[in-house]
Protein backbone atom coordinates (compact mmCIF):
# COMPACT_ATOMS: atom_id res chain seq x y z
CA UNK A 1 0.00 0.00 0.00
CA UNK A 2 2.65 2.33 0.65
CA UNK A 3 4.42 1.90 -2.56
CA UNK A 4 0.96 2.57 -4.32
CA UNK A 5 0.84 5.68 -2.43
CA UNK A 6 4.23 6.88 -3.28
CA UNK A 7 3.79 5.97 -7.16
CA UNK A 8 0.65 8.10 -6.79
CA UNK A 9 2.09 11.50 -5.68
CA UNK A 10 4.91 10.58 -7.72
CA UNK A 11 2.78 10.07 -10.67
CA UNK A 12 0.47 13.65 -9.66
CA UNK A 13 4.20 15.03 -9.94
CA UNK A 14 4.67 13.62 -13.42
CA UNK A 15 1.20 14.64 -14.78
CA UNK A 16 2.13 17.62 -14.13
CA UNK A 17 5.53 17.72 -15.85
CA UNK A 18 4.36 16.18 -18.49
CA UNK A 19 1.26 19.02 -18.89
CA UNK A 20 4.17 22.03 -18.29
CA UNK A 21 6.34 20.94 -20.37
CA UNK A 22 3.96 20.34 -23.62
CA UNK A 23 2.47 23.84 -23.08
CA UNK A 24 5.85 24.86 -23.74
CA UNK A 25 6.41 23.09 -27.12
CA UNK A 26 4.87 20.22 -28.58
CA UNK A 27 7.44 19.19 -31.17
CA UNK A 28 6.47 15.04 -30.41
CA UNK A 29 2.93 15.98 -31.47
CA UNK A 30 3.80 17.99 -34.47
CA UNK A 31 6.19 15.45 -35.47
CA UNK A 32 3.75 12.44 -35.14
CA UNK A 33 0.87 15.30 -36.66
CA UNK A 34 2.96 15.29 -40.12
CA UNK A 35 3.14 11.31 -40.24
CA UNK A 36 -0.41 10.57 -39.83
CA UNK A 37 -1.76 13.22 -41.66
CA UNK A 38 -1.86 14.61 -45.17
CA UNK A 39 -0.47 18.37 -45.84
CA UNK A 40 -3.62 20.06 -45.26
CA UNK A 41 -5.12 17.94 -42.48
CA UNK A 42 -1.63 19.18 -40.47
CA UNK A 43 -1.50 21.40 -37.51
CA UNK A 44 -1.28 25.20 -37.82
CA UNK A 45 2.24 26.65 -36.90
CA UNK A 46 -0.05 28.16 -33.90
CA UNK A 47 -1.71 25.52 -32.58
CA UNK A 48 -0.46 24.40 -29.26
CA UNK A 49 -2.33 21.41 -29.07
CA UNK A 50 -0.52 18.48 -27.72
CA UNK A 51 -0.81 14.81 -26.41
CA UNK A 52 -2.21 16.49 -22.61
CA UNK A 53 -2.38 20.01 -23.25
CA UNK A 54 -5.41 21.01 -25.02
CA UNK A 55 -6.94 17.85 -24.92
CA UNK A 56 -9.97 16.28 -24.03
CA UNK A 57 -10.37 13.92 -21.13
CA UNK A 58 -10.71 10.89 -23.17
CA UNK A 59 -7.67 11.98 -25.63
CA UNK A 60 -5.90 12.28 -22.57
CA UNK A 61 -6.80 8.81 -20.69
CA UNK A 62 -5.79 7.18 -23.98
CA UNK A 63 -2.11 8.50 -24.42
CA UNK A 64 -1.25 8.28 -20.53
CA UNK A 65 -2.65 4.69 -20.89
CA UNK A 66 -0.81 3.76 -23.98
CA UNK A 67 2.36 5.56 -22.37
CA UNK A 68 2.47 3.83 -19.52
CA UNK A 69 1.50 0.68 -20.84
CA UNK A 70 4.25 0.94 -23.21
CA UNK A 71 6.35 1.69 -20.24
CA UNK A 72 5.25 -1.26 -18.43
CA UNK A 73 6.00 -3.64 -21.37
CA UNK A 74 9.71 -2.30 -21.02
CA UNK A 75 9.55 -2.55 -17.73
CA UNK A 76 8.59 -6.39 -17.94
CA UNK A 77 11.19 -7.27 -20.29
CA UNK A 78 14.21 -5.58 -18.53
CA UNK A 79 13.36 -6.59 -15.33
CA UNK A 80 11.63 -9.99 -14.68
CA UNK A 81 10.60 -8.98 -11.29
CA UNK A 82 6.97 -8.53 -11.86
CA UNK A 83 6.74 -4.97 -10.00
CA UNK A 84 4.37 -3.63 -12.97
CA UNK A 85 0.80 -5.24 -10.96
CA UNK A 86 -2.42 -3.46 -12.13
CA UNK A 87 -3.35 -1.68 -9.27
CA UNK A 88 0.27 0.14 -9.60
CA UNK A 89 -0.65 0.81 -13.20
CA UNK A 90 -3.96 1.92 -12.46
CA UNK A 91 -2.60 4.21 -10.04
CA UNK A 92 0.08 5.98 -12.17
CA UNK A 93 -2.76 6.87 -15.25
CA UNK A 94 -5.18 8.52 -12.40
CA UNK A 95 -2.27 10.29 -10.39
CA UNK A 96 -0.82 11.45 -14.04
CA UNK A 97 -4.71 12.32 -15.20
CA UNK A 98 -5.04 14.13 -11.74
CA UNK A 99 -1.45 15.91 -12.17
CA UNK A 100 -2.46 17.27 -15.45
CA UNK A 101 -5.61 18.69 -14.21
CA UNK A 102 -3.75 19.97 -11.62
CA UNK A 103 -1.24 21.77 -13.48
CA UNK A 104 -4.08 23.22 -15.98
CA UNK A 105 -5.64 25.21 -13.04
CA UNK A 106 -2.40 26.13 -11.62
CA UNK A 107 -1.56 27.75 -15.48
CA UNK A 108 -5.13 29.14 -15.64
CA UNK A 109 -5.01 30.86 -12.19
CA UNK A 110 -2.13 32.10 -12.59
CA UNK A 111 -2.58 33.65 -15.90
CA UNK A 112 -6.21 34.95 -14.57
CA UNK A 113 -3.93 36.33 -11.59
CA UNK A 114 -1.85 37.99 -14.31
CA UNK A 115 -4.08 39.78 -16.21
CA UNK A 116 -6.40 41.37 -13.34
CA UNK A 117 -3.19 42.44 -10.90
CA UNK A 118 -3.15 45.83 -12.85
CA UNK A 119 -6.76 46.13 -12.67
CA UNK A 120 -6.82 45.01 -9.02
CA UNK A 121 -4.75 47.89 -7.63
CA UNK A 122 -7.70 50.60 -9.58
CA UNK A 123 -10.46 48.11 -7.71
CA UNK A 124 -9.55 47.93 -4.47
CA UNK A 125 -8.56 52.36 -5.07
CA UNK A 126 -12.20 52.51 -6.36
CA UNK A 127 -13.59 50.39 -3.19
CA UNK A 128 -11.82 52.59 -0.69
CA UNK A 129 -12.85 55.57 -2.57
CA UNK A 130 -16.69 54.40 -2.16
CA UNK A 131 -16.46 53.74 1.11
CA UNK A 132 -15.24 57.10 1.85
CA UNK A 133 -17.91 58.44 -0.02
CA UNK A 134 -21.07 56.54 1.41
CA UNK A 135 -19.36 57.37 4.88
CA UNK A 136 -19.42 61.14 3.98
CA UNK A 137 -23.04 60.40 3.00
CA UNK A 138 -24.00 58.86 6.61
CA UNK A 139 -22.55 61.58 8.49
CA UNK A 140 -24.39 64.46 6.11
CA UNK A 141 -27.97 62.23 6.76
CA UNK A 142 -27.08 62.09 10.07
CA UNK A 143 -26.57 65.90 10.38
CA UNK A 144 -29.47 66.91 8.18
CA UNK A 145 -32.01 64.53 10.71
CA UNK A 146 -29.97 66.48 13.90
CA UNK A 147 -31.27 70.17 12.32
CA UNK A 148 -34.52 68.42 11.95
CA UNK A 149 -34.90 67.17 15.72
CA UNK A 150 -33.38 70.79 16.17
CA UNK A 151 -36.10 72.68 14.35
CA UNK A 152 -39.11 70.99 15.74
CA UNK A 153 -39.95 72.77 18.67
CA UNK A 154 -41.38 70.07 21.62
CA UNK A 155 -45.44 70.96 21.82
CA UNK A 156 -46.71 69.39 24.87
CA UNK A 157 -49.27 67.31 24.17
CA UNK A 158 -53.05 68.55 24.61
CA UNK A 159 -54.53 67.13 27.58
CA UNK A 160 -56.10 63.51 26.24
CA UNK A 161 -58.64 61.34 28.36
CA UNK A 162 -56.71 58.12 28.97
CA UNK A 163 -58.56 55.31 27.70
CA UNK A 164 -60.39 54.14 30.42
CA UNK A 165 -62.18 56.94 30.58
CA UNK A 166 -62.63 56.75 26.58
CA UNK A 167 -64.06 53.63 27.50
CA UNK A 168 -66.37 54.99 30.33
CA UNK A 169 -67.89 57.59 27.63
CA UNK A 170 -68.50 55.08 25.62
CA UNK A 171 -70.59 53.26 28.01
CA UNK A 172 -68.59 50.36 28.20
CA UNK A 173 -67.16 50.48 31.74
Amino acid sequence: MTLELIIFIASILFGALLYWRESHGNKLYRFFNKLMYSKELQMKPTDKTGFLYQQKFIVRLVFIGFLFLIGIVVTRFLIPIDLATISIFASMIVGTLLGTYLANVIFKSSEVIEEKSHSLEDVVHDTIEKGKDFIEDLKAKEKEVEKIEEAKPDKPKAEEKSARERLKDKGLL
